[in-house]
């Protein structure tokens, strides 16, 4: 069974920096896309950035500019790099790996919180 686990979550001020990882772990054949989504108390789910097998990537409009999604496909692994943060991104983020059109597996979430 495929596991998903993130790593990174953590306080930091307004205007700082934080990377996230994730790992995607098991019997695992190809991972065609990874991504990130994140959550915030009372506010709906939202795509944050996805990154493809050719490495194209897609952003939610929000962190355009300021957030950087990267993979290593040998290990499995997605990182975002979340710079000039705000407190808007305030949320609990969850890490995505998809192995198929209707496949997709989960991790349990890291929180990341902008306050001075």
């Amino acid at each position: 069974q495929l596991q998903v686990e993130e790593f990174g979550g953590g306080l930091v001020q307004p205007g700082g920096s934080l990377r996230l990882s994730c790992t995607a772990s098991g019997t695992i054949f190809n991972i065609y896309q990874m991504g990130w989504y994140r959550q915030a108390p009372g506010k709906e789910r939202e795509r944050v950035a996805e990154i493809f097998t050719d490495d194209s990537t897609m952003y939610l409009d929000d962190v355009k500019g300021r957030f950087t999604i990267s993979r290593d496909n040998a290990k499995n692994t997605v990182n975002l790099q979340m710079n000039s943060l705000k407190s808007d991104d305030t949320a609990v983020y969850f890490c995505y790996a998809q192995l198929s059109l209707t496949q997709q597996f989960w991790g349990q979430g890291t929180q990341v919180t902008v306050s001075s």
